[in-house]
């Protein structure tokens, strides 16, 4: 069906469209990782600029985040985009074969090279609606790095940079397209180190205490807990340091780093504890000391009835992503290298039976669906603590294809997906205009959340005295 001129901000998107599937395009071929985002901020940054938004770099101490506003008065209304990358999901574009560009380089397995261009063209279209009709308003777009395992938009949260915001609105690639369910686990990446003391391991074994041995011994207690948890609770484990590698030498130092997710940041505080007792339960039968940084920290979405309905409204609105003949065959040839469980997990993650002729999602799923997939974690969570926020899900890929894997990178440059980036900005920048619009939307929106955090209080699950590790950046 077409869609265009029902909603001004529609026409907007597709004026600038092939400008920002450039910009997606390029952040694509140089993949950087959390807090390494040089590039891809600089590509922001310069898009920021030429489309003549205030643009504030290095915001909450981060050399790799930015802030583009335009506007004046009126509500404010916050777009999210994000633009890192994944480690070793390296991968050449268009092609159904694993055939990394970079043995063992980074990739955008996740598609935020899409996220963060589409969600800067939203706020491009609702800028350029704002000139033209002259209305107050402020649209405000954030670049934020490092969501894979980072928690930037945590760290932007503790600094108080929502504070004045009315709504945020991000989106994320998918194989379909619907309101994103605010279903999320909270979580934190605790780094704990060992100390013991070197010996020969032949020679003199009786007077080393090994650090290696005190990080087994708390896996296998962490691997224990695992029957005592929730059973939405997760907790999976990083050798950061396992000691060296000569076997010969007793090992004085290793670091693991645990992840450890749960429902709520009450759960997750409690089974941090346990976690924590794990830790000085090794060290204490090892004889080592141990040490533990946290590293991040997210906390779970909390949704927002209004602003979902409104998004849904709009996906209704716009329909489908217009998705060709050429798009499916590609996506067939894409299915091929998936498994059928691949296939139905996609399908229940949506609520519906598995159609394994599917290629590509050509219907917007309903608000109500039931809530059957897994759940992963998100810094856009501390936003929805934040302010009212809402999130989309738009189809980029094939049915069936896993985040974080090769397959998602091969598609990050097609055609399908750059004609998903652009239904994604069209969903955000109606939706923003809604919000500008429509007083008691917003009002509706915030008593939504001011009831939400009435029930339970936020609480930034970063201690106050951890800072971004942005010293990492070269």
């Amino acid at each position: 069906m077409d869609t265009r001129n029902v909603d001004p901000v529609w026409d907007l998107v597709e004026a600038k469209r092939e400008d920002f599937e450039g910009l997606a395009d390029r952040v694509f071929d140089a993949p950087e990782i959390a807090y390494t985002e040089r590039k891809a901020v600089a590509e922001h940054t310069a898009m920021l600029r030429a489309q003549g938004f205030r643009v504030t770099e290095t915001i909450a101490g981060i050399p790799t985040a930015v802030m583009g506003e335009w506007g004046e008065g009126g509500p404010v209304i916050a777009i999210l985009g994000e633009y890192d990358a994944l480690p070793a999901l390296s991968q050449k574009p268009g092609v159904a074969t694993h055939d990394p560009v970079e043995e063992n380089g980074h990739g955008h397995g996740c598609g935020h090279n899409l996220l963060g261009s589409a969600a800067i063209l939203a706020a491009t279209a609702v800028r350029d609606w704002l000139e033209a009709e002259g209305v107050p308003g402020r649209v405000r777009y954030y670049g934020c790095p490092a969501e894979e395992g980072g928690a930037a938009k945590t760290y932007m949260v503790r600094d108080g940079l929502f504070a004045d915001v009315d709504a945020a609105i991000t989106w994320h690639p998918a194989s379909y397209t619907g309101v994103d369910p605010a279903r999320s686990l909270a979580n934190t990446r605790i780094d704990f180190t060992f100390h013991g003391k070197a010996a020969h391991a032949a020679g003199a074994p009786e007077l080393g205490r090994s650090a290696l041995d005190a990080v087994e011994l708390m896996n296998i207690g962490v691997n224990y807990l695992r029957e005592h948890m929730p059973d939405e609770a997760r907790v999976h484990y990083a050798y950061l340091d396992a000691g060296g590698i000569a076997p010969n030498v007793v090992p004085a130092r290793a670091t693991v780093r645990q992840l450890i997710r749960a429902r709520d940041l009450a759960g997750l505080a409690d089974l941090v504890t346990r976690v924590r007792a794990i830790a000085d339960g090794a060290a204490l039968m090892t004889g080592t000391r141990v040490e533990s940084r946290v590293h991040s920290a997210v906390s779970n979405l909390i949704g927002n009835d209004p602003l979902e309905e409104a998004l849904q409204r709009v996906l209704d609105g716009l329909g489908p992503v217009p998705f060709d003949a050429a798009d499916r065959s590609f996506a067939e040839e894409i299915r091929k290298t998936l498994s059928r469980g691949d296939v139905e997990a996609a399908f229940r993650d949506m609520g519906r039976k598995p159609d394994y002729a599917l290629p590509l999602c050509d219907f917007v799923l309903p608000l109500d669906r039931p809530k059957l997939g897994g759940m992963g974690s998100t810094d856009v969570g501390d936003v929805s603590w934040a302010v009212p926020t809402v999130q989309a899900r738009v189809a980029t890929c094939a049915i069936g294809t896993p985040l974080h894997t090769w397959q998602m990178t091969a598609q990050g440059k097609a055609p399908a997906a750059h004609k998903g980036m652009a239904h994604a900005a069209k969903a955000m920048a109606g939706l923003a205009r809604m919000l500008m619009r429509d007083e008691r939307l917003r009002a509706a929106a915030k008593a939504d959340h001011a009831e939400r955090l009435a029930q339970s209080p936020y609480s930034c699950p970063i201690p106050a005295d951890v800072r971004p590790p942005v010293a990492k950046v070269a």
